[in-house]
C-alpha cells in the first residue's frame, strides 16, 4: 500500500466532515473505518483492524499515561470547583483584573511555573482564566488562541528543562548520524531556534494582541454565545452549574493543591532526570519522562488535596461526585485522542510517510529547500495535529535534502520544528486545540478555523523568511 494517495484519504475525509458537520468526531470514526478497510480490502477485516487500531492505542504505555493525566486532572479541577477554590481564586483575581489586556497579560505570567508541557500548562490555568472570561463577558476563541500561542510557540522555542528538549535533540543528532555528518547534535539545535520563524512570528504576534486590544465587539462575542447555545442543550448540566454558583469562595482550596502540584511536578522532573543520568537540573528537566512525571504528581495531589478538603470538612459524597465529574468533562477530549492515535496507526500501514517522502522528489534549489519543507510540513502538520509525529516524518528527510542541495542544515532543521509548530498550534486534530477547546467549552472545529485564519498570516511571513534565508545562507 506503500506509494499511494490513498494513504491521504483518511486524513481528507475528516477535514472535510469536521468543516461540513462542524463536529470532528463523526470525521474521525469514518476516517478510521475507511482508513481500516482500504488496509484489509474487505468490510469485516476492516472493522475488526479498525478496533484492533483503538486497542492498540490504548496498549501504549505513553497513550495511556496522557488519558490517565487528563482524566485525573480533571478529576482534580472538578474538586477543586465544588470546594469552592476556582470560585474564590476568580473572585480574589477578578478583583486585580478588570480588563481584557490584564487577563490575557495573567496568561504570559504564568508561564514561569508551567512551561514543562504544553497540555500541562493548559490544564493548570485554564479553569481559571474561563471563569474571568465568562466574569468579564470577554471573546473565549481569543482568549484560547492567547493560551496556545504562550504555550506551543514558546515551549518549542526553550533550549532546555522542557519535555521537547530531548525529543528534538534525539531527532538531530539521528540525522547526523545517518549522514554521517561532522556537527553537534545539541548544537545544530541551539541554531536552529534562531529559525524557528513560525513561533517566533506567532509569539510576536500573540504579544501584539495582549498589548494592543481594539474596541470590543458584541456581535463577535454574541456569535460565539450562540454557537456555543447551539453545541450544548440548555438542560445538559443545569444542576451542576446550579450547584457551583451556590458554593462558598474559598481561594486557598485551589491555592494549596495547585503550589502542590507545581512543586512536586518540578520535583520528580529533576528526580527522575537525575536517576537517567542527568548531571545538571537543565539537563535533567530534559531528559526525564515529563508524561508520567505529570500523571505522578496530579495523582499525588489528588490524594493530598482530597484529605485537605476532608479536614476542611467538605462533604466526601460531594467531592467523589466532582472528582468523576470533572474527569469525565474530559471524556470528549480523550475519546477524540484516542481516535487520532488510531488514525495515525492505519496511516502509518498504508505508507502515508512515505508517500509523503517520495511526492517530494530528491532535488530542489538549494535556496527553496528550507521553504519548500516548511509549508510540506504545514500541510502534513495541519492533517496529523501532531508537533512530534510531523517532526519525526519530516527531520530525516529535510536533512537528506539539505545536505544534497547544499541548504544550510540549521535552517533547514529549524523549519522542520516550524513547521510541526504550525500543526500543532492549528490542527483540529491537536491534542492543544482540543484540550483548550474542551476546557473553554468551544467548538473544536470552529476554533481551529478561527485560529486556522490568524495562524495562516504567520505561516506566510515565515514562509517568505524562509525563501529570504535560504537565498542569503547558501
Amino acid at each position: 500500500m506503500e506509494h499511494t494517495w490513498l494513504s491521504l484519504l483518511p486524513f481528507l475525509i475528516v477535514i472535510s466532515m469536521s468543516i461540513w458537520l462542524k463536529n470532528i468526531l463523526p470525521g474521525l470514526v469514518v476516517g478510521l473505518l475507511v482508513g481500516s478497510l482500504i488496509v484489509k480490502a474487505s468490510i469485516i477485516e476492516g472493522t475488526y483492524q479498525s478496533v484492533d487500531y483503538i486497542v492498540t492505542t490504548l496498549s501504549d504505555g505513553t497513550n495511556i499515561t496522557i488519558i490517565g493525566f487528563l482524566y485525573l486532572f480533571g478529576g482534580l479541577v472538578g474538586m477543586m470547583n465544588i470546594s469552592g477554590g476556582i470560585k474564590g481564586f476568580s473572585e480574589w483575581v477578578g478583583t486585580k483584573i478588570k480588563t481584557e489586556r490584564g487577563l490575557l497579560g495573567l496568561i504570559w505570567l504564568t508561564l514561569p511555573f508551567t512551561f514543562m508541557m504544553p497540555m500541562f500548562r493548559i490544564m493548570m490555568i485554564g479553569p481559571v482564566v474561563k471563569s474571568l472570561i465568562k466574569k468579564m463577558n470577554l471573546s473565549k476563541r481569543k482568549v484560547g488562541l492567547t493560551m496556545d500561542i504562550s504555550t506551543e510557540s514558546v515551549i518549542v522555542l526553550l533550549p532546555v528543562a522542557t519535555a521537547f528538549v530531548g525529543f528534538m535533540v534525539s531527532l538531530v543528532e539521528g540525522g547526523i548520524r545517518e549522514l554521517n555528518l561532522d556537527m553537534a547534535p545539541y548544537e545544530v539545535f541551539l541554531l536552529s531556534i534562531l529559525f524557528n520563524f513560525f513561533a517566533i512570528v506567532m509569539l510576536v504576534i500573540g504579544i501584539i494582541q495582549t498589548f494592543w486590544t481594539p474596541k470590543k465587539s458584541k456581535a463577535n462575542i454574541k456569535t460565539e454565545q450562540e454557537i456555543e447555545e447551539e453545541e450544548e442543550h440548555e438542560f445538559h448540566r443545569i444542576g451542576i452549574k446550579r450547584e457551583l454558583s451556590l458554593v462558598k469562595a474559598q481561594p486557598w482550596n485551589l491555592i494549596v493543591p495547585v503550589f502542590l502540584l507545581l512543586g512536586l511536578s518540578l520535583y520528580l522532573l529533576w528526580k527522575d532526570g537525575m536517576e537517567r543520568g542527568a548531571q545538571s537540573v537543565f539537563e535533567a528537566f530534559s531528559t526525564a519522562d515529563a508524561t508520567f512525571v505529570m500523571l505522578l504528581a496530579v495523582f499525588i495531589t489528588l490524594i493530598a488535596a482530597f484529605i485537605f478538603y476532608i479536614i476542611r470538612k467538605q462533604p466526601l459524597n460531594e467531592i467523589l461526585f466532582h472528582f468523576y465529574d470533572g474527569g469525565n468533562q474530559m471524556m470528549e477530549a480523550i475519546s477524540l485522542l484516542i481516535l487520532i492515535w488510531a488514525l495515525t496507526l492505519s496511516a502509518d500501514d498504508l505508507g502515508f510517510s512515505t508517500f509523503i517522502s517520495s511526492t517530494l522528489g530528491a532535488f530542489l534549489p538549494a535556496f527553496l529547500t528550507p521553504a519548500v519543507i516548511f509549508l510540506l510540513g504545514s500541510v502534513v502538520g495541519y492533517f496529523i495535529g501532531s508537533s512530534w509525529g510531523t517532526w519525526g516524518l519530516f527531520m530525516p528527510l529535510g536533512m537528506t535534502l539539505a545536505v544534497s542541495t547544499g541548504a544550510s542544515i540549521p535552517l533547514t532543521v529549524g523549519a522542520v520544528f516550524a513547521s510541526g509548530a504550525f500543526g500543532a498550534l492549528t490542527s483540529p486534530l491537536g491534542d492543544t486545540t482540543i484540550t483548550t477547546a474542551a476546557i473553554l467549552d468551544l467548538p473544536i472545529v470552529d476554533y481551529a478555523r478561527y485560529k486556522l485564519k490568524i495562524s495562516s498570516i504567520g505561516a506566510i511571513i515565515a514562509t517568505l523568511i524562509y525563501l529570504a534565508s535560504g537565498y542569503i545562507l547558501t
